[in-house]
């Protein structure tokens, strides 16, 4: 999976292209934690270059959500669209993230105290 990496106005962005799926999901969790145990605490990841979503995607999600409010931090996603935001309402996903409609979006809520 290839994953671009970009910080905006002191926000890491991380954008997968592909599929979030078991052979890539370990690859994407890595990179998560190791930006959270470096000491980013407010990290965008743009699913818009995502196709489809299993449940070991989402499982990664998870637990980086999890261990960004574990370290005092924020996680939010966004361009969640078509089929990716069509598993997110059947796995009833939609709560358990920030998730916004954009990049610029995500950064502005991220920056709020």
């Amino acid at each position: 999976m290839k994953l671009i990496e970009e910080v905006t106005e002191g926000v890491t962005i991380l954008e997968p292209f592909g599929r979030l799926d078991s052979t890539t999901a370990r690859e994407l969790i890595d990179r998560l934690l190791a930006l959270l145990q470096a000491g980013r605490s407010a990290i965008v990841v743009d699913l818009k270059s995502i196709a489809y979503i299993t449940s070991a995607g989402f499982h990664a999600l998870l637990v980086a959500n999890q261990a960004a409010a574990e370290r005092q931090g924020k996680l939010a996603l966004c361009g969640v669209n078509g089929d990716v935001m069509r598993l997110f309402e059947i796995g009833a996903f939609l709560d358990l993230f920030l998730i916004c409609p954009n990049q610029q979006d995500a950064i502005g809520k991220l920056r709020q105290p």
